[in-house]
């Protein structure tokens, strides 16, 4: 992938120089873990609880700053690089439907992190938080993909954040207001045609969106690219991982979607270039 084509983007804030000590009164990674399998089980955000609980222990010592990324560094380097072109994409379709596109702020960490939704170490992995409206990445989760998942390569990487700012044109659209309310009343969130997998596998389908046109306006991708974005894709879908972790698949529990259903709408977006194809939320066949 010839990334290097790309605009870098200037709201990339590289925090992790200042991450915090999550031990000594911080949750571990076994803690994150409960918390985490609780809030589902009881149907409350494990995110909202986790940041209950960070408060409780006091603040975190990792605090945002806009100190520069070093343009030296390759791994800062990437992420502008892609994150400015979610943004120049993003920017573009959404004047062309007449409104106007707010840019998300990424956060590289090490460690943990304070968002607006909660504490959250590096065992969450990347994740968007529409409270404050920023991705937060963890850089050690690529190393991550390549060990646990054997996914490595550019466009896999480029995958992972463009899916992430997905979940923050969901925002823009009005989407996360939308589950946030259903949560509330009450509706069911988890399962195989849960409202969180219809939320993840939209986000797949914009990313798939955003590469489409990178890939017009750049022709960046080269051989074998495309497959590391659907090897990516496969690799973290709630059947796999079930199988791997517990033995079975549970398909009450899946909150992303499988791992054929994470490629089909990765591949939508990437095939059409169209975001309207993306509704994910009216479809009856994932």
């Amino acid at each position: 992938m010839r990334w290097k084509k790309a605009r870098r983007s200037d709201n990339v804030v590289d925090a992790r120089g200042r991450s915090g000590d999550i031990g000594g009164g911080r949750l571990t990674l076994a803690g994150v873990a409960i918390v985490v399998v609780i809030g589902l089980l009881s149907g409350q955000d494990p995110m909202q609880i986790l940041g209950q609980l960070a408060d409780q222990s006091g603040p975190a010592t990792t605090q945002q700053s806009n100190a520069p990324a070093n343009g030296e560094d390759p791994q800062v380097a990437f992420v502008q690089s892609i994150l400015g072109d979610t943004e120049d994409t993003w920017r573009a379709l959404f004047q062309q439907s007449g409104q106007q596109y707010r840019d998300p702020t990424l956060v590289l960490f090490r460690g943990g992190v304070n968002s607006a939704c909660g504490f959250a170490n590096s065992a969450v992995g990347p994740f968007y938080c529409p409270g404050d409206q920023q991705v937060y990445l963890d850089l050690q989760f690529f190393d991550e993909m390549a060990s646990r998942f054997s996914v490595a390569g550019d466009f896999a990487q480029a995958y992972v954040i463009a899916h992430e700012v997905g979940h923050h044109v969901q925002t823009l659209l009005g989407v996360s207001q939308q589950m946030q309310a259903a949560r509330q009343r009450g509706a069911r969130m988890e399962g195989d045609k849960g409202l969180l997998v219809r939320q993840e596998l939209q986000a797949d389908c914009f990313a798939g969106v955003w590469a489409n046109h990178a890939q017009q306006r750049h022709d960046w991708l080269e051989a074998g690219d495309l497959e590391e974005a659907l090897n990516a894709a496969n690799a973290i879908g709630d059947d796999r991982l079930q199988q791997q972790s517990q033995g079975r698949v549970v398909p009450d529990a899946f909150t992303h979607g499988t791992s054929a259903q994470r490629v089909k709408w990765f591949r939508i977006g990437f095939d059409s270039g169209d975001p309207t194809r993306c509704d994910t939320f009216q479809t009856q066949r994932l």
